[in-house]
């Protein structure tokens, strides 16, 4: 007998092809299956390449719904669908992932008896890709969130203290983890290709875009040219065309600059593992899962002095630079491509920190426990409950 039914909106889908969120719910709702309950996680079809069709993924229904490809209004369209959907669906649970897709609480409070949960993963509407109306969307979101979720997830101790300063408004704090990498060839087929020496060159791994810096890391790496030590951008750049050409600009001439493009499964798992130094130089991040799993992985890790960057490498498990400064940036990877013996030192700080504050079974334990705590529903759908009885509940009405 099932232990209760989860709606899960604002995924992408699974299985995970890229994301954060989408590695993040890999992890957590396949053993919250294994728990008893019955999970739904409503995809889009750009993604899973499936049309209004209906899939599995490790026990997880996966319900592909249209989508459109017009940037940002994807992941509205797609969630406004799968909450419309999910208050025919007689669910305890919506677990909503993201605070665009958040702006639909509303529907789900209002129409069903289900208890609403929003799992913010950072501020999105502050991403540079986003256009002022998108933003100001994303933002209202948000505020939707506070208003009409039964409770708010975060994934940083910073993200928690900003919902508490800004909305007076408590918060769940569960962190993410890492996934283990895929083993890879022993040979190193893959780096030889690239004209990479194993250990001897810097990584910066994520989406090309302004707000994770990848242009100050390029200045730093022109300005200090180390010796005998490369630089590699992976990942991909879509939504940000003319930044990437901006980048690919700042790195011509130099033959010491790689950019790979997106790159998945073994050739990740190599391209990490034999990484001398990770570096994320990023202005904003809720908590990076490419930080942890360089962390897991042994890779030493230098980071700008964001928050979230704090909380995972500071007290010695990694380097730290003022956030936007090419200097500080320059002297911290000096210091860092001088001092091997304090790069083994943090990388093993890092490795322990990780195992012990960051994984999977803690955080699945952490979800069903606040699953658990919601007051049970009746499973009869309240189509028209009244706006002001909803009000008369709600804790969260200190809105600035």
């Amino acid at each position: 007998m099932s232990k209760g039914r989860i709606a899960v909106i604002g995924v992408k889908g699974l299985p995970a092809q890229q994301g954060g969120i989408e590695r993040y719910c890999q992890q957590v709702y396949p053993k919250i299956v294994q728990q008893g309950y019955e999970v739904d996680l409503y995809a889009r079809s750009s993604y899973t390449h499936l049309w209004n069709k209906i899939s599995y993924s490790q026990g997880v229904r996966i319900i592909s719904l249209p989508s459109l490809s017009l940037k940002g209004g994807d992941a509205l369209i797609n969630s406004l669908l799968g909450m419309i959907i999910a208050i025919f669906g007689n669910y305890d649970i919506i677990h909503i992932h993201a605070l665009g897709p958040a702006l639909w609480c509303w529907l789900g409070k209002l129409f069903t008896n289900a208890k609403i949960i929003v799992t913010c993963h950072g501020l999105d509407w502050q991403r540079a890709k986003w256009g002022k109306l998108s933003s100001r969307i994303i933002r209202f979101g948000e505020k939707m969130a506070v208003i009409w979720a039964d409770d708010i997830i975060v994934v940083s101790q910073s993200l928690g203290q900003y919902f508490q300063q800004t909305y007076n408004q408590p918060t769940h704090y569960i962190p993410t983890a890492p996934s283990p990498y895929l083993p890879y060839d022993s040979q190193q087929v893959y780096l030889k290709s690239l004209s990479l020496e194993p250990k001897k060159y810097i990584l910066f791994l994520g989406r090309l875009v302004p707000e994770k810096r990848p242009d100050l890391l390029i200045q730093a790496f022109q300005a200090l040219q180390p010796k005998g030590w490369k630089l590699v951008l992976a990942g991909s750049h879509s939504d940000t065309e003319d930044y990437y050409l901006q980048l690919k600009q700042a790195a011509k001439g130099n033959p010491n600059i790689c950019f790979t493009g997106e790159i998945k499964g073994r050739l990740l798992s190599e391209i990490v593992g034999e990484a001398g130094l990770f570096v994320l130089p990023s202005d904003l991040e809720g908590l990076p899962l490419v930080l942890l799993e360089a962390m897991q992985e042994g890779v030493p890790v230098v980071a700008s002095n964001i928050a979230p960057h704090r909380q995972l490498i500071g007290h010695n498990r990694g380097l730290l630079f003022k956030k936007g400064n090419l200097n500080s940036c320059v002297n911290c990877l000096q210091i860092a491509l001088n001092s091997p013996e304090k790069l083994e030192e943090i990388s093993k700080n890092a490795q322990n920190y990780v195992r012990q504050y960051h994984n999977w079974p803690d955080i699945v334990s952490q979800h069903l426990s606040i699953y658990q705590s919601l007051e049970r529903l009746n499973h009869n759908t309240a189509w028209l409950k009244p706006k002001f009885l909803l009000w008369l509940n709600f804790p969260h009405t200190n809105l600035r």
